[in-house]
């Protein structure tokens, strides 16, 4: 028995065998685990405890639930469909900037159009489905390798359009006033280019802590000063609290209906075979561009939610790396189970991508108190490895995380091929027939996972294969 299988049997049936108890007991579990490093680190620096770990679990889990709503975007393109797409930071980049022109001050730098934000952000959304839609003209006639390479082709081709200085908006001669801005229909606006560009939804809900609601706002902040917490704190904590239980649980429920549908049942018989798809008089072309226009539409909210919410972004923000960390999120969740995107999406967020620094930080809190100092931070690893000092090569690794980071991801997902491809709930995998015909006669069928047999168990009606 692997180790995941010993750890899927630890996790009490009641939880298994239930979606909500799993994703909320994995998100308590997160927030406890980061609370002490939070507060570890604070006594360790003689700083503010209940303050320092309120952030830290705010941080990790407003990452956890980003990466659990891209995922569930991915899933439906990939999990449901088969669509290779490697684009994904290219549809969050022309949601966010769309967003961000429309709702932009019209004599700012760049200037904007002036919109309402939320006339804006389904502007962005919308935006966001058609541009998915054009991307998604080569998949009627490429396959799945020719599509990736389309679609990442396709992000790049976004992300350098927004940095050329041609759609910029800035000032090309002071001395004339003379300006890179797009001029449609007598409305001018411009990209930032390479400077990037500022964002409307710096404070996505501030209509709780100002204007006629802002009672609401005071009480929270008031119940967090009482306890020792920040106000900046306390409005981030209000924004990941609206992520996880608003956002999230829409993304979830909208992908699973779209699963449960018959729409979704073609989608998975294109995904498991599309020329049987084809025999049985579906137009698999029309259903390819619809699901792709729909999770673009997804990328796209989900962009604005999360960088759209900083104030300020720049090209670079939407580089492929966030594409291979969605990846990364829904292989270790496992496409094609809603419930594996979001555990999937926590998990990489919380432990494989903030956990090594979060740990590094830790260590070098903890040194720094035993020690008195700094560690020394060597410039290279050779300096490093001929110092023959313990605390320089601990130095190096704690400087180098970011870097490291990425050798730390590779460990895990060679593990996870070699002993779990289908990823943490893949056995989960929703399948294209509305009923499970490899179901025995006797109405018994074995888990793969945990040996046990299998139940429909509430799982938002993903059925075991």
């Amino acid at each position: 028995m692997s180790l995941t299988q010993r750890a899927w049997n630890a996790v009490p049936e009641s939880i298994r065998n239930d979606d909500t108890r799993m994703i909320v007991a994995l998100l308590v579990s997160l927030s406890v685990l980061y609370a002490l490093i939070g507060a570890a680190q604070a006594v360790l620096a003689n700083a503010a405890v209940v303050n320092a770990a309120a952030q830290t679990v705010q941080s990790v889990i407003f990452l956890s639930g980003v990466y659990a709503i891209l995922a569930l975007a991915l899933n439906l393109h990939w999990g449901y469909t088969g669509l290779f797409n490697i684009g994904v930071a290219g549809f969050m980049a022309v949601g966010v900037y769309t967003m961000s022109i429309l709702a932009g001050d019209p004599n700012g730098l760049p200037p904007g159009l002036g919109l309402p934000v939320p006339v804006a952000i389904v502007g962005g959304v919308v935006m966001a489905a058609i541009v998915g839609g054009i991307a998604a003209l080569p998949a009627l006639q490429l396959d799945a390798d020719y599509f990736a390479i389309v679609t990442v082709g396709f992000s790049e081709i976004i992300r350098l359009t927004l940095t050329a200085d041609t759609f910029s908006g800035t000032v090309t001669d002071p001395s004339s006033g003379s300006y890179n801005v797009v001029n449609i229909f007598g409305l001018s606006f411009g990209t930032g280019g390479g400077r990037g560009i500022t964002t409307a939804l710096n404070s996505p809900l501030n209509f709780l802590f100002e204007g006629p609601l802002s009672f609401i706002g005071e009480t929270l902040i008031a119940v967090g000063g009482a306890i020792g917490i920040s106000g900046p704190v306390v409005q981030a904590m209000t924004y990941t609290a609206f992520i996880l239980v608003v956002v999230l649980t829409g993304y979830y429920a909208l992908v699973s209906r779209i699963g449960n549908s018959p729409f979704g049942r073609v989608l998975k018989a294109i995904r498991e075979d599309e020329l049987v798809a084809q025999s049985l008089g579906k137009d698999t072309r029309i259903f390819k561009i619809k699901v792709f226009m729909v999770g673009s539409a997804m990328m796209g909210l989900a962009g604005i939610l999360w960088q759209g919410t900083r104030g300020y972004v720049n090209p670079n923000t939407f580089k492929p790396l966030i594409t291979f960390y969605v990846f990364t999120a829904l292989i270790v969740g496992g496409s094609g189970s809603n419930t594996g995107s979001v555990v999937g999406g926590a998990v990489f967020a919380s432990l494989l991508l903030q956990g090594p620094r979060r740990l590094a930080g830790l260590i070098n809190a903890l040194a720094q108190f035993i020690t008195g100092g700094s560690l020394p931070a060597p410039s290279n690893f050779w300096v490093a490895l001929t110092s023959l000092d313990p605390a320089a090569y601990l130095g190096y690794a704690i400087a180098n995380m970011p870097n490291l980071r990425f050798i730390f991801l590779g460990v895990v997902l060679v593990y996870l091929i070699q002993n779990r491809s289908q990823g943490l709930l893949g056995h989960r995998k929703e399948i294209a027939s509305s009923i499970d015909l490899s179901k025995r006669t006797d109405g018994e069928e074995t888990d793969t996972f945990g040996g046990r047999p299998a139940t429909d168990g509430g799982n938002g009606g993903e059925t075991d294969e």
